[in-house]
C-alpha cells in the first residue's frame, strides 16, 4: 500500500481514463475464422446486461448463423461507397455520437475511408469514439497487421489490402483470438459458407496453418508482456516457464559465432529470443583479432535479430554469479555456452563457471554445446523430411499384405476432434455442442456420449434435440457413481460422439482407468470422436503448470493423444473475460468464487495458462506443417537426427527431467531414451520404477534400468550406454555439489560432463522451493 497522496494532474489522468471507453478487439487467421459470429454473440451478451449496443459496418456475408447472431441488436446504417468495383462501408461518427451508445460493434479494423472523410482510417474513427466514452468491439485478420502482413506474403502469397501499425493491440485493453483449424475452413468453403468471392490462396490447408500459426505466436508474445508486467507488480522475479529466453554466453573467439547460430536454432525450435553476452574486464585493449570477431559476432547477431550485449567482467571467479544474476533479471529459461576444457584441477585453482551455475541457477536451464567444428565443421541444422525419402523409395512397389491392411484401418478408423482451452469456463463445451447441433442439421447421425455441463444455462441450452446416451450406474464403497457408458456407445454406432473431458479419471472398476482410453476405443470402431481438454491437463507441462500456478494437476492426458488429432482448435478467452464470467456464477457456484479467485483464477494464473494454451497449440501447428512436407514452416529448419539420452535416478526429480526430455525430442524429433540409475539389490518392479517406467513409454520414449554395485562405476557406465546409442545430447538433472566434495570430489554431473564434450548437454534447473 502507498500513502502518498495523488497530484492533481494524476487525479486528472485517472478520470480521463475511467470515461474513456474500453476496446476489445477479436483477431483470427483469415476470413471465415468467426470473428463477427463471436463479436456480435459478445454483443448479445453485454445486451443480456442491459448495456446499450448498436453494431455498424458489419459483414456478415449473409452466413446464417452470424446473421441470426443480429436478431435484436440495433444497427445504424453505414456510409456505402465504391472501390474499384468493391463497395466499402464507413462509419456515419456523427450519427453515432448523437446516438451515444455505451458499445459499438464493428468489422475490419484495418479499413481505409474514403477521400472526404473526418478520419483517414476506421482505426482513427475508433480511437475517436474511445475518446468520447463509446466502447468498441472491433475485428481484424493476423495478415492486416503491419509486420505481419510481410510474413503472410512471404509464406503464403496473401497480401492484405489495408493494414493498422503494429503496436494497435498495444491499444487495445482486451484482445482474443478466434481460432478455425485448417480442416474447418476447408469445409466451410466447400459448403459456400464464406460466399462466392474466396481469396484462392486461403483455399490451401498449408496457407491456412502458417496464417493460424503466425496467429497463436503473436498472440502468445502479446500474452507474455502482459504476464511479465503482471509478475512485476506482484514482485515476482525469475522466469515464469511459460516462455523461451536464451541467453548465449560467448568471448570474442572464433567458436563464437558457432554457439550463436546454435543458440538461435535452439530458440527457433522452442519459439523464444535469443540475447547474447560477452563479459569483459573493463579497460582490456582487443587485439586485432578479437576486434574482427567483434564485428562478426554483431553483425551475425544484428542479422538474427539477437540482442547484443558487452558486460564489464568483474573477476573469472565471478563470472559464474554475474551470469545467474543476469538471468534472473532477463527472465533467462537457458543458459547457452561451450564447455569447459578445463581440467579438474585447474577448475579448482581458477575457478570453475559451470560448477559455480550449478550451485547458483534456478528455473534456468544449462545447455554446453559440443564444439564439433575441429571434427565435423559448423553444425548447420535443417529440417528433416521424413516422408520423402519414404515416397521416393516406395512409389512404384507394390503394397505389402500387411501395409495394405493398415491403410484399410486407418480408412476405418474414426477421426478425433479436440477443443483445448486454457481454464475450465472458457466455452469448449459449448463449443462442441454447437458443432454437435451443426452436424445434426447436416444430417449426420451424432449423440452425446457424455456431457458435463456444470449447472451452466448458455451449455445446457446448447444440448438442442441432440440425442444423449445414458450414462451407466456402478457401485464404488456402498455408493453409486456415474461414468460414460462405452458399450452403449459401440452398440448405438453413431457416426459423431460428443465426448466431455478427455482427461477424465473413470470409476474404480471401469473397464478403462482414463477416459481417453474409452475414445481409442470408440475410435477404433470407426465412430469419430469431439472432445474437450483443458491445457493443464498436457502430460509434459504438468511441472510447468505446478510452477506456474502453486497447484499439481492430477487428472493428465498424454501429448500423443494430442499429437494423433485430426484437428485441435483453441478456446480462448482472456483473463478478465473468464473472472467476470466465474463472478457470474457461469462457471462455479457463488459459493466457490471467492475461493476459485484466490487460487485457480488468480490474474497471474490466467495470463500464464493463456500463453501455455497458445504456445502448444502454435507448436502443434508447426508440426503439423512439417508432417505435409511445407518447405516453410515458421520455426525454421532441423536437418540432423538428434538421439537423446535421459539420465535419472531417485535424486533428480525423475518425472520432471523425463517430461523435459520428451518435450525436447518431441520439438527435435529425435528418438529419445531414458536410463534409470539403480543400485545393484534394487527390484525391478518397484513402485517407483514401475511409475517413471509407465511415463516414459507413455511419451513415446525407452526405458531402461541400470543397476550399479559401486556409486563411482555410475558416470562410467552411463557414458558407455550414450556412446552405444549414439546419442548427440545428454539430459541430466541439476545437482549440487555438498561439503567437502566441492574440493576433494565432483559430483556426478561433473564426472558426466568431463566425459561428454563431444556431445550436447542439457542440465535441467532445480526448481525454486
Amino acid at each position: 500500500m502507498t500513502y502518498r497522496r495523488k497530484t492533481p494532474e494524476e487525479i486528472l489522468q485517472y478520470i480521463e481514463r475511467m470515461r474513456r471507453g474500453k476496446l476489445k478487439v477479436l483477431i483470427g487467421a483469415t476470413s471465415g475464422a468467426g470473428k463477427t459470429y463471436h463479436m456480435l454473440r459478445e454483443g448479445q451478451l453485454l445486451r443480456s446486461q442491459g448495456i446499450d449496443v448498436i453494431a455498424c459496418a458489419v459483414s456478415t456475408s449473409q452466413r446464417q448463423e452470424t446473421v441470426e447472431q443480429l436478431v435484436g441488436i440495433e444497427r445504424l446504417p453505414s456510409l456505402h461507397w465504391m472501390k474499384e468495383g468493391s463497395e466499402k462501408k464507413d462509419l456515419p461518427l456523427e450519427q453515432i455520437l448523437q446516438r451515444n451508445p455505451e458499445v459499438v460493434l464493428v468489422d475490419n479494423l484495418a479499413h481505409r475511408n474514403r477521400e472526404e472523410a473526418r478520419f483517414a482510417t476506421r482505426l482513427e474513427d475508433i480511437l475517436f469514439l474511445l475518446e468520447q466514452g463509446i466502447s468498441v468491439i472491433t475485428t481484424i485478420n493476423v495478415y492486416e497487421l503491419s509486420g505481419a502482413d510481410l510474413i503472410a506474403q512471404q509464406y503464403t502469397g496473401i497480401q492484405a489490402e489495408d493494414t493498422v501499425p503494429p503496436e494497435t493491440l498495444d491499444l487495445a485493453d482486451e484482445v482474443r483470438f478466434i481460432d478455425v483449424s485448417p480442416e474447418t475452413l476447408l469445409k466451410r468453403i466447400e459448403e459456400g459458407v464464406l460466399g462466392q468471392k474466396v481469396n484462392p490462396a486461403i483455399c490451401r490447408r498449408d496457407n491456412v496453418a502458417v496464417l493460424r500459426e503466425l496467429s497463436l505466436r503473436l498472440m502468445a508474445d502479446g500474452v507474455s508482456d502482459m504476464l511479465d508486467k503482471h509478475r512485476m507488480s506482484e514482485g515476482l522475479v525469475g522466469p515464469s516457464g511459460t516462455a523461451e529466453r536464451i541467453l548465449v554466453s560467448v568471448q570474442y573467439h572464433w567458436n563464437g559465432s558457432i554457439y550463436i547460430r546454435r543458440g538461435q536454432q535452439i530458440a527457433k525450435r522452442l519459439n523464444g529470443e535469443v540475447i547474447v553476452t560477452v563479459f569483459m574486464k573493463p579497460g582490456t585493449k582487443l587485439s586485432q583479432e578479437q576486434r574482427a570477431f567483434k564485428s562478426s559476432i554483431q553483425q551475425l547477431c544484428s542479422k538474427i535479430g539477437a540482442e547484443f550485449l558487452e558486460l564489464p567482467l568483474l573477476g573469472r571467479r565471478r563470472l559464474a554469479g554475474q551470469l545467474a544474476e543476469f538471468a534472473l533479471e532477463r527472465n533467462i529459461t537457458r543458459i547457452v555456452m561451450g564447455h569447459s576444457r578445463m581440467s579438474a584441477w585447474q577448475d579448482i585453482r581458477r575457478g570453475s563457471v559451470i560448477k559455480g551455475l550449478l550451485r547458483k541457477l534456478q528455473n534456468t536451464d544449462l545447455f554446453l554445446m559440443a564444439d564439433r567444428a575441429e571434427t565435423e565443421g559448423e553444425r548447420i541444422m535443417a529440417m528433416r523430411s521424413f516422408k520423402s525419402d519414404y515416397h521416393a523409395n516406395t512409389t512404384f512397389r507394390r503394397s505389402s499384405l500387411e501395409e495394405a491392411d493398415q491403410r484399410k484401418k486407418h480408412l476405418q478408423k474414426g477421426s478425433l476432434k479436440v477443443y483445448i482451452g486454457a481454464a475450465p469456463g472458457v466455452g469448449k463445451t459449448y463449443t462442441m455442442l454447437r458443432e454437435g447441433n451443426q452436424l445434426r442439421a447436416k444430417g449426420i447421425d451424432i449423440v452425446i456420449g457424455l456431457l458435463e455441463t456444470h449447472g451452466r444455462r448458455e451449455t445446457q441450452e446448447q444440448i438442442g434435440k441432440l440425442e444423449l446416451i445414458p450414462r451407466m450406474k456402478l457401485q464404488y464403497r456402498q455408493t453409486k457413481l456415474e461414468e460414460m457408458d462405452t458399450g452403449a456407445i459401440l452398440q448405438r454406432n453413431p457416426e459423431v460422439v460428443l465426448i466431455d473431458e478427455l482427461a477424465h479419471t473413470n470409476v474404480p472398476g471401469s473397464r478403462f482407468k482414463k477416459r481417453y482410453e474409452d475414445i481409442l476405443l470408440i475410435l477404433e470402431a470407426g465412430v469419430s470422436v469431439i472432445t474437450t481438454v483443458n491445457v493443464q491437463h498436457l502430460e509434459s507441462l504438468n511441472d510447468s503448470v505446478e510452477s506456474l500456478t502453486g497447484i499439481r494437476v492430477r487428472e493428465r492426458v498424454p501429448d500423443a493423444i494430442l499429437q494423433m488429432a485430426d484437428e485441435v482448435e483453441l478456446i480462448d478467452v482472456t483473463p478478465q473475460m473468464l473472472q467476470l464470467r466465474l463472478r457470474e456464477g457461469k462457471i462455479y457456484a457463488q459459493s466457490k468464487v471467492e475461493q476459485s479467485l484466490n487460487s485457480f483464477f488468480k490474474m497471474g494464473n490466467l495470463i500464464a495458462l493463456r500463453e501455455l494454451a497458445l504456445r502448444e497449440l502454435a507448436d502443434d501447428v508447426d508440426e503439423r506443417l512439417e508432417s505435409w512436407e511445407r518447405r516453410t514452416s515458421l520455426r525454421g529448419p532441423w536437418r540432423k537426427k538428434e538421439i537423446i539420452f535421459v539420465c535419472i535416478d531417485h535424486n533428480s526429480g525423475a518425472e520432471r527431467i523425463i517430461r523435459r526430455g520428451f518435450r525436447l525430442a518431441y520439438r527435435l524429433k529425435a528418438e529419445w531414451h531414458v536410463a534409470y540409475v539403480g543400485h545393484h539389490n534394487m527390484r525391478d518392479d518397484s513402485p517407483e520404477l514401475e511409475r517413471i517406467s509407465n511415463l516414459t513409454q507413455q511419451l513415446g520414449g525407452k526405458f531402461e534400468l541400470l543397476h550399479m554395485k559401486r556409486r563411482k562405476e555410475t558416470a562410467a557406465v552411463l557414458l558407455a550406454r550414450a556412446e552405444e546409442l549414439g546419442a548427440s545430447q545428454i539430459i541430466i538433472g541439476q545437482t549440487v555439489p555438498k561439503g567437502l566434495c566441492l574440493l576433494t570430489g565432483e559430483a556426478l554431473s561433473m564426472h558426466l560432463l568431463r566425459g561428454s564434450t563431444m556431445r550436447d548437454v542439457l542440465i535441467v534447473s532445480r526448481q525454486k522451493s
